[in-house]
């Protein structure tokens, strides 16, 4: 059977051909499929009962499916997705008042080893297919359709590629869901609302660049070379002046792109005043803004979150500098929902998962010089 979730329109267009049918019926069933929330084939009144009973012999629409879901305190959704293999990804929907950013999970666990991300903590098990990419927006609105007891929005405006995994070293999964993210007769997306955050992958930024027209957010973390590989390992091999020659190559294919630089607060790390002249340095002539994050904490955490006054005086110093700083308000906490919190349940084929409880229980407190500032 053949899953037509997270086909986008060229290939549903190719499949049909194969199957004897006109191109045109792709965009059939893509507003079938996105558009109206529909997976079953009898429902697709405009097309005919021959090709519908074709469909319904040989292809399938296959969503993973919602084990759990928790609400937080500020409407904050998370929900416990299945998909094949015995793991469980996370998916997590931020409403307000008039928009709601879904945000989804690309591979279970994470390839990558950053030492602020819990889910990082999990291992690695798999890249995810892009049905269960796209898999995951389909649910998540069909759950959210049948909201009617909350007072911010329930309709997915935005969609940023920020929960579990890497984007970027799964990129052919990626590409596809993006398209159908985008298409007009999918989920209509326009291009600023929907944002591929990367740890610093550099050939998949500039596929990124050449093959999908997407916002782009860069996991920076550290002003220079020494800190960031211990923050993000994979910084030795794709270093600072690397990626940001990279994030001028995404900047200068339109005069209104610009990059988002994310930079988690960790205590006594990163979040010196030196800290926030040299990042605005560095930074100077970059088309970027700056989205600081205070740090979530979760079990067995090595760091702690700077305190909102340190917060507020790294951000003006920015600002004096020139660059555009916001401040990420944290959202969901109370369910483990908020960033770098993320995590399901990963059948470790890494076997990191095993060695950092064993250095959780044996190695000393990380953070020990951290709080003594």
């Amino acid at each position: 059977m053949i899953n037509l979730l997270g086909l986008d329109r060229g290939q549903l267009q190719q499949f049909l051909i194969e199957c004897g049918e006109k191109p045109y019926r792709a965009v059939q069933l893509l507003k079938w499929i996105y558009e109206r929330g529909v997976d079953n084939f009898d429902d697709m009144t405009d097309i005919s009962k021959n090709f519908r009973s074709h469909l319904k012999n040989h292809c399938s629409i296959q969503t993973p499916d919602i084990m759990s879901e928790h609400v937080a305190s500020d409407q904050t959704r998370k929900w416990l997705m299945a998909v094949p293999g015995g793991n469980l990804i996370e998916t997590v929907f931020i409403p307000e008042a008039k928009r709601g950013t879904l945000c989804i999970s690309s591979q279970v666990g994470c390839a990558l080893n950053c030492t602020f991300c819990s889910t990082a903590r999990q291992g690695f098990n798999r890249d995810l297919s892009a049905a269960e990419i796209i898999g995951q927006v389909w649910k998540a609105q069909q759950r959210l359709d049948s909201v009617t007891d909350s007072p911010l929005s329930t309709k997915i405006t935005n969609v940023v590629m920020m929960g579990m995994g890497e984007p970027l070293l799964n990129f052919e999964s990626l590409k596809p869901a993006l398209s159908i993210m985008r298409d007009e007769h999918a989920y209509q997306l326009p291009r600023r609302r929907v944002t591929v955050s990367t740890s610093g992958v550099i050939p998949g930024i500039d596929r990124l660049i050449k093959e999908c027209d997407v916002s782009l957010a860069l996991s920076l973390h550290a002003p220079n070379d020494q800190l960031r590989n211990q923050i993000v390992p994979l910084n030795k091999k794709y270093n600072i002046k690397a990626l940001l020659d990279a994030c001028r190559r995404y900047t200068a294919q339109n005069s209104r792109y610009f990059v988002t630089m994310e930079y988690v607060m960790l205590k006594g790390v990163n979040d010196s005043i030196l800290h926030a002249r040299e990042l605005a340095k560095i930074l100077s002539n970059v088309k970027c803004k700056v989205n600081l994050i205070p740090f979530n904490p979760f079990p067995g955490a090595a760091y702690k979150c700077s305190s909102l006054e340190h917060i507020k005086s790294f951000a003006k110093v920015l600002t004096t500098k020139g660059i555009v700083c916001t401040t990420r308000t944290t959202r969901g906490d109370d369910i483990d929902a908020a960033c770098g919190q993320l995590v399901g349940k990963v059948i470790d084929k890494t076997k990191r998962s095993q060695r950092m409880l064993k250095q959780q229980r044996t190695a000393p407190d990380r953070v020990s010089n951290a709080e003594s500032t």
